[in-house]
């Protein structure tokens, strides 16, 4: 699954900075750096030493740390440089340790590597592995502790003591399958049925909790879509609180999409303003709209922005539009209609206070408090939550099919459908799925295929 060479790879982003971290893990890592320094490293000691090229020529002063093995982030022999952060220096230093270890094999790091490593000498599970890539990657201060508590393992406690709490119920199932003609007496002594409730509402719980989490991660696909000349790109820098796209009064002003990530309430949108939608004989403003229903299409949230005039009535073509955006939305993508221009309107009539849409003005930012209360209510956002964790639409997944094997077991355990065989096959089918989150019970290809998405040097 993954290769017993030593590995290296630089640890730091790319570009300057004050330092630049290398990092090599593996066997042989001892002979490597004593072949690099020519001295000896005690373990968790940080060296002051000297980098030459093969002329002896000096490359850089440096701070050499090795951790050995099992003592490690990947329980593996790791030895971290700590350069100056120059790109130039760091590939220089990178290639010094390329050509003196080759005796030993070191190699460059895939993707994902050394946690990979990590995650195969059990030094984290898959879960928390995940973390790690969510921490670096989080758009929030929210999504920052959220990842944090992952990796902590929060998370993972919370699935094993569930699938704790499902094997205990299997053995008491499958040490009665022998005695069919007490399934009744045995569901009834070991309370089998409350036994079976109390997981389903945990699990429920973790549910809800990781359905946040991804919000926290991934952030929200706001689209912002409607007729031209209706003021999307005026909302777009309103919420922004920046000038990020060109407004005139001209109609077709915006010919491509807009995005600008932002965060509100804690939680990261990813806004895109959209060319407006109407039919059009200009070859490059049609490539813009169409574009914008590929922005539809992949919605997490839509805002139908609208502009009645100062009669506040909607037309037919607006209606049109509407339907048209329904259609082309994923399922359960909440559309919120939203008036503009409400400076225009003048005092609301009974007419106006009767309408389902909100009311706005992204000139003078009236209403958008409000705008953005609905935006989170509309997504399911519950608001900042202590213990809260982050997930990835995988661990949802996992979820919802743990759930639903469950509930298809408590069916098998119910008042004249009583089958105890097909209840334990229940729960195993539930505690295999709750175990691929934390990467117990998973496949080796996606197991690849998830670490492949990770970071050189992470």
């Amino acid at each position: 699954m993954t290769r017993k060479l030593p590995i290296i790879a630089v640890a730091t982003a790319p570009g300057k900075a004050g330092v630049g971290v290398i990092r090599i893990s593996g066997p042989q890592l001892l002979p490597i750096a004593e072949a690099l320094f020519h001295r000896v490293l005690v373990p968790r000691q940080a060296n002051l030493l000297t980098l030459r090229d093969a002329q002896g020529e000096l490359i850089d002063q440096l701070i050499a740390i090795y951790f050995a093995a099992p003592a490690s982030f990947t329980g593996e022999d790791v030895l971290e440089l700590q350069c100056h952060g120059g790109p130039q220096l760091l590939e220089l230093v990178m290639k010094r340790c390329l050509e003196l270890g080759k005796a030993w094999g070191l190699v460059l790091a895939e993707p994902g590597e050394f946690s990979l490593r990590a995650y195969l000498n059990d030094k984290i599970d898959l879960a928390q592995a995940e973390a790690i890539a969510d921490l670096i990657d989080a758009q929030s201060e929210a999504a920052v502790r959220g990842a944090a508590r992952s990796l902590q393992g929060a998370f993972s406690n919370d699935i094993n003591s569930l699938v704790e709490e499902i094997t205990q119920l299997r053995i008491l199932v499958e040490s009665t399958l022998d005695f069919p003609e007490e399934e009744i007496e045995f569901l009834e002594n070991a309370q089998a049925r409350q036994r079976l409730s109390g997981v389903m509402e945990k699990l429920y719980a973790l549910r809800e909790g990781a359905k946040q989490g991804k919000i926290l991660r991934d952030g929200i696909q706001l689209v912002l879509a409607g007729a031209p000349n209706v003021g999307k790109s005026s909302l777009l820098n309103r919420l922004a609180g920046e000038e990020v796209a060109i407004v005139t009064p001209i109609a077709g002003t915006t010919r491509d999409r807009i995005k600008e990530s932002i965060t509100i309430g804690g939680v990261p949108m990813h806004i895109i303003d959209t060319a407006g939608l109407r039919q059009t004989g200009d070859l490059v403003e049609a490539k813009g709209i169409e574009r914008s229903w590929e922005a539809l299409r992949a919605a997490d949230l839509v805002i139908f922005l609208q502009d009645p005039g100062s009669t506040g009535a909607v037309d037919s073509a607006t209606l049109t539009l509407k339907a048209q955006i329904l259609e082309a939305i994923p399922p359960k993508c909440p559309v919120l209609e939203v008036i503009n221009k409400s400076d225009l309107l003048g005092t609301p009539t009974a007419n106006q206070n009767k309408m389902r849409a909100l009311l706005i003005s992204a000139k003078t930012g009236a209403g958008l408090e409000v705008l953005k209360q609905k935006i989170l209510e509309s997504v399911g956002w519950g608001g900042p939550q202590e213990g809260a964790i982050v997930a990835r639409r995988r661990h949802l997944d996992c979820l919802d099919r743990a759930s639903t094997h469950l509930e298809k077991s408590q069916q098998f355990a119910a008042d004249g459908n009583i089958s105890l065989e097909l209840f334990a096959e229940e729960l195993r089918l539930a505690q295999d799925q709750l175990g691929q989150i934390t990467g117990k019970l998973l496949p080796d290809d996606l197991l690849g295929k998830i670490f492949s998405q990770f970071c050189i040097g992470k």
